[in-house]
C-alpha cells in the first residue's frame, strides 16, 4: 500500500493568518502545476468523504478557513493549524497539514504532504517527483530541514539511530537549510539541487529515476549525521543554530 510523506519543519517564526494563507495558496497552485489530476479540489479536514466542503486555493478563501478553524487565546504564540485533503479519480489520496506562526521556543512549525493509496504505487509520476515537491515546500515555507520517505524507510532510519518523530533524517531525499547544507559531505550518491536562501535538496532518487536501497539511505544518514548536518535544533529552539 502506498504511504509516502514529504515534510519539513522550522523553529519559531511569527506569522499571521493572511501570510499563512498566502504561502498555502502558492503551494497549492504550484502543486497543481506539478500534477493537476492529483492536486485538485481540496476539501476541508473532516471525515474524508466527498461531502466535506471544498476550499478554493485562493488567499481570501484560505484566510477564512484558517480563521474559522483556529480559535482561542495565544494563537500568536502557539501558532495556527490547518489541513486539507484531495482524492481524485485515478490518483492517490493526498493530504496537507500546516502548523505555522508559532513563536514558542518549544513548539515546532511544520508542513506535511502525505500520499496514500491501495491502487497507486511508488512508480507513479507524482511520487517520483516527490523530491521536487520537497524543494517546493522548502522554498514556500522557508523550512529548516525536510525529507521524503515511505514507512519502511522511516522505520529503518528511526530504529538505527533511535530517533524521535521530530528528529531530522534523510529518506529518499532530504532538504538542508543553508547552515546544514554547508556541512553536507561530498560524494553522496545523489543529485544536489540548490534552493532559495542557500538551501539544498539531496535527492537519492536521482531525479526520480532510481529507487535507493535501504542500505543506501542508511549510509547517507550516517554520513550526514557524522558531518553534523542532521543535528536536531536545541530546545528551547534556536533557529540561528542552522
Amino acid at each position: 500500500m502506498l504511504y509516502v510523506v514529504v515534510n519539513g519543519s522550522w523553529g519559531p517564526r511569527a506569522e499571521f493568518v493572511p501570510g499563512i494563507a498566502e504561502r498555502l495558496s502558492g503551494t497549492l497552485c504550484a502543486l497543481a502545476e506539478i500534477d493537476g489530476s492529483t492536486f485538485h479540489q481540496w476539501h476541508e479536514a473532516g471525515n474524508g468523504r466527498p461531502s466535506d466542503p471544498v476550499v478554493e486555493p485562493s488567499v481570501p478563501a484560505l484566510t477564512e478557513y484558517i480563521d474559522r478553524k483556529n480559535t482561542g487565546p495565544d494563537l500568536d504564540v502557539m501558532g495556527y493549524t490547518t489541513s486539507l485533503w484531495a482524492r481524485n479519480p485515478g490518483a492517490a489520496y493526498v493530504s496537507i497539514a500546516i502548523h505555522a506562526g508559532s513563536t514558542s521556543r518549544y513548539a515546532v512549525n511544520s508542513v506535511s504532504l502525505v500520499f496514500r493509496s491501495r491502487e497507486i504505487d511508488e512508480t507513479a509520476e507524482v511520487i517520483r517527483r516527490a523530491p521536487q515537491i520537497l524543494r517546493l515546500l522548502a522554498q514556500d515555507w522557508e523550512i529548516d530541514v525536510g525529507q521524503v520517505y515511505n514507512e519502511h524507510q522511516y522505520r529503518a532510519v528511526a530504529e538505527r539511530w533511535d530517533l524521535a518523530n521530530s528528529a531530522p533524517r534523510c529518506g529518499r531525499a532530504v532538504f538542508l537549510s543553508a547552515g546544514r547544507a554547508a556541512l553536507a559531505p561530498e560524494g553522496l550518491p545523489a543529485m544536489h539541487v540548490p534552493t532559495a536562501h542557500g538551501g539544498l535538496v539531496i535527492d537519492l532518487t536521482l531525479g526520480g529515476t532510481a529507487s535507493p536501497a535501504i542500505e543506501t539511505i542508511l549510509e547517507a544518514n550516517a554520513r550526514l549525521r557524522t558531518a553534523g548536518a542532521l543535528e536536531q535544533l536545541p530546545t528551547p529552539f534556536d533557529r540561528a543554530t542552522f
